[in-house]
């Protein structure tokens, strides 16, 4: 082979290590860079923690939180942007105008959204449900209380709107949704009507019914006719109910770790995040005669149950 053919292959080998090169980074490189705008009416320990941990898990974006009054008119912001909202009063003023980025609302019920929406959803908004999805809380006692048939549910004039998609819920997995107004929580009769036909109590995260002015009665009088309350949070499972799903910080941003790593096109309208525990209060279940919740165990057959179709 002459010199002119050698330096020939030399160029042709160099360019090719080249392109492969380029190709090896183009891969290792994140796709693009997002600029992720976190909000609320304050700052807070809680909130820096949140958004450091978000920026932690997402090292490639610009992770930053900036209280909404700091910030221009939501119309104003870039629309590349990516805006996750922390607290209700930051989705009032995301709602002050149609314009504005992608946005995703964490931390806020079904019950919060109905009185702020209605039946309206505004575009470029998903809602990420933080009250406990209905069809997993009913789940969670199929699991840890087989022989309860009867759900007896406490509703409100805010919370009734759940009560069909409950109904639906049940019926193919053979419970029977036991429904009860209960619009004076300073009367107790009807907490003693629904506890006559009701095998456990299901907690709808209505803050209405279960409250600190109302827990005591409620626990009270759940415990003297042995009837266990389910729900309606985590919170309310260390004041006195029996267990409840729920998920926490690592699950929230899981969720949101996916959801950023799609085009926002594709974001749902509405979600509850897919990883979620189970909290017991292992001292109601002694003074109700119940065994201990295994938590991990529950929570992974009650995860089990939920990929099934």
């Amino acid at each position: 082979m002459g010199d002119q053919s050698r330096m020939t292959l030399f160029f042709i080998l160099l360019r090719g290590c080249r392109g492969l090169l380029l190709a090896c980074l183009l891969l290792a490189a994140p796709a693009w860079s997002a600029e992720i705008l976190l909000t609320a009416a304050e700052d807070g320990a809680g909130v820096q923690a949140f958004t450091q941990a978000l920026a932690q898990e997402r090292p490639a974006d610009h992770v930053t939180f900036t209280p909404f009054k700091d910030l221009p008119s939501p119309s104003q912001l870039p629309a590349s942007s990516r805006l996750i909202l922390l607290d209700l009063p930051s989705l009032d003023w995301r709602l002050q105008e149609t314009q504005g980025p992608p946005t995703l609302v964490l931390r806020i019920s079904r019950l919060q959204a109905q009185q702020r929406l209605g039946n309206l959803h505004p575009a470029k908004i998903s809602l990420l449900w933080s009250d406990p999805p209905l069809q997993r809380q009913l789940h969670l006692i199929a699991d840890i209380l087989p022989q309860a048939q009867r759900i007896g549910v406490l509703y409100g004039p805010d919370s009734e709107f759940l009560l069909r998609e409950l109904i639906q819920l049940a019926k193919p997995m053979g419970l029977e949704i036991v429904p009860q107004l209960w619009n004076n929580t300073n009367d107790s009769r009807p907490l003693q009507t629904l506890f006559k036909y009701s095998d456990v109590l299901l907690g709808l995260d209505d803050p209405q019914l279960y409250n600190p002015k109302t827990v005591k009665n409620l626990l009270l009088s759940s415990y003297a006719q042995q009837l266990p309350l389910v729900g309606p949070n985590a919170g309310f499972v260390r004041a006195g109910s029996l267990a409840s799903t729920y998920s926490d910080q690592p699950d929230w941003l899981a969720v949101l770790n996916r959801l950023l790593d799609q085009p926002p096109g594709n974001w749902p309208r509405t979600l509850y995040p897919q990883h979620f525990k189970v909290v017991g209060n292992p001292q109601v279940a002694r003074s109700l005669g119940l065994e201990q919740v295994d938590e991990a165990a529950v929570a992974a057959r009650v995860a089990e149950g939920e990929k099934r179709p």
